[in-house]
């Protein structure tokens, strides 16, 4: 079926979506889908079929089982893909073949060729990739970057931002793959930050990156395994320098090795002033911006006046992206967070990887077009698929 045959298909009703994968993560999701009115949840499956069946009493979805099971439902008309990094090409790959279209946690991949391939698969099969994070359509970065579209801070010169923690080894009750090929803070909470600042300023043309690894193993501290050990196979800091197409830099650190726990600082600092964005990794937060001093002194330096914007829209979580594609869907629009945007996080974070071993600037060979701003009166809970 063509691309506008599958999309009039489905402009009828709530979008109904599968979830393969019903980790720790899947919570959420599913606490947030089905709450939307335009969007059914009506399988989930998972390696252990016995905890898709869980999830499945626990919020009232009709199917469970396998994957293969979700895929071969014919009510499925999204495959939301929770599964760990290592198969989120696979799994997202298998659910393309089925004529589904596909929303998949971060990272869309973890390698540039398989992840290219996925989006012409997509492409030829008329369905849709969406990747997270979703935290950009969130009110908190929609109504900054509303903010900074209406000149603010004036023309947005360089960007810093900082995610620095002890690591997930602290509270998370599995946390060894977080620290395997595929994530470490780089790919697991770098999307994130770089997701939310091409959003903002556009795509990245060059980057490079220093790493470190200074444990070489680590020690579960929470949950059933608390003392088990398992291998550190990425760097678990890693500093970024970033050059934007549009002419800002950046700078930006991901560490799971600070005692001091410091995450979601994101700052943009323009021509004419200074704003602080919401943690990219959450769907609100604050935004205030400074102006410059026409003077300096010691009494004005401590007393920058902060100006705060309230952010617009509903608070919601996880699953705002589902949402957002089936409604652009009904709508014969892009949807925001899409596979090309994903991918192009990717090769950021690619090519941080090879500048951190090689100690060279590497070019991103990718670019991304400008992602569009949500509608400021977007209502999740509105229904608009009928």
């Amino acid at each position: 079926m063509s691309a506008a045959g599958t999309e009039a298909a489905q402009a009828r009703g709530p979008l109904g979506v599968g979830i393969i994968g019903t980790g720790v993560i899947s919570q959420t999701y599913l606490e947030n889908l089905t709450s939307f009115p335009d969007v059914a949840v009506v399988a989930v499956g998972d390696l252990v079929p016995e905890r898709a069946r869980a999830k499945a009493e626990e919020f009232g979805i009709p199917s469970w089982g396998s994957a293969e099971d979700v895929l071969a439902n014919p009510d499925v008309e999204l495959v939301v893909n929770l599964t760990i990094p290592a198969v989120h090409v696979a799994v997202s790959s298998a659910a393309v073949a089925a004529g589904k279209h596909v929303w998949t946690e971060k990272p869309i991949g973890l390698d540039r060729a398989s992840t290219q391939a996925l989006l012409a698969q997509a492409d030829a099969a008329g369905v849709r990739i969406g990747s997270a994070p979703d935290t950009l359509l969130g009110p908190g970065f929609q109504t900054a970057k509303r903010a900074l579209l209406e000149g603010v801070i004036g023309t947005p010169l360089f960007v810093q931002t900082i995610f620095q923690t002890q690591g997930p080894d602290a509270w998370h009750p599995e946390p060894a793959f977080l620290f395997a090929e595929g994530a470490g803070p780089l790919l697991d909470m770098g999307p994130y930050y770089f997701s939310a600042l091409v959003s903002l300023l556009g795509p990245i043309d060059a980057v490079a990156a220093r790493g470190s690894r200074p444990q070489l193993e680590r020690t579960i501290r929470s949950g059933p395994r608390a003392g088990e050990t398992f291998p550190v196979e990425v760097p678990s800091t890693v500093q970024v320098l970033t050059s934007f197409a549009g002419g800002q830099h950046g700078t930006h650190l991901l560490s799971f090795d600070s005692a001091l726990e410091r995450a979601g600082v994101v700052e943009i600092h323009g021509s004419e002033g200074t704003i602080v964005l919401p943690d990219p990794n959450m769907f609100e937060g604050r935004i205030a911006y400074v102006k410059p001093l026409q003077s300096i002194t010691d009494a004005a330096r401590g007393g920058q006046e902060w100006i705060e914007i309230e952010p617009v829209g509903a608070v919601t979580g996880r699953g705002l992206g589902v949402l957002d594609m089936a409604r652009a869907l009904n709508e014969g629009r892009p949807h925001i967070a899409t596979g090309e945007l994903g991918y192009h996080v990717l090769d950021v974070m690619l090519s941080a990887q090879e500048s951190a071993a090689s100690g060279a600037t590497v070019e991103v060979a990718s670019t991304v077009a400008p992602v569009p701003l949500l509608p400021e009166d977007f209502d999740p809970f509105a229904r608009t698929r009928v």
